[in-house]
């Protein structure tokens, strides 16, 4: 590994761990019932949001300098998939018939 790619290495990580130790802090600080308001200020609040979206885009920056790219984003669980995958076997089993 070059010196470049071992210090892109160690930044990934570090973006890595301050992404998860960041969202662990906004989970502990929550409060369970939605009824009760953040012990957080709104001047936080949109630190922290600013904080993930400079993560993000030096992730995305980091993704791009490594030739790989980047065109998956988060989804809910309970969210449609948007696509369907067929098993190439299931196709030819059926042409066969």
């Amino acid at each position: 590994m070059s010196q470049e790619s071992d210090h892109f290495t160690t930044e990934k990580r570090i973006l890595m761990a301050m992404r998860k130790t960041l969202g662990n802090i906004v989970k502990d600080v929550t409060p369970a019932d939605r009824s009760l308001q953040s012990p957080l200020k709104d001047s936080t609040i949109e630190d922290i949001k600013m904080c993930f979206n400079l993560i993000s885009a030096r992730e995305y920056e980091l993704a791009k300098a490594a030739g790989i790219t980047v065109t998956e984003r988060p989804r809910f669980i309970d969210e449609p998939k948007t696509t369907n995958v067929v098993s190439i076997d299931s196709i030819s089993k059926k042409t066969r018939t």
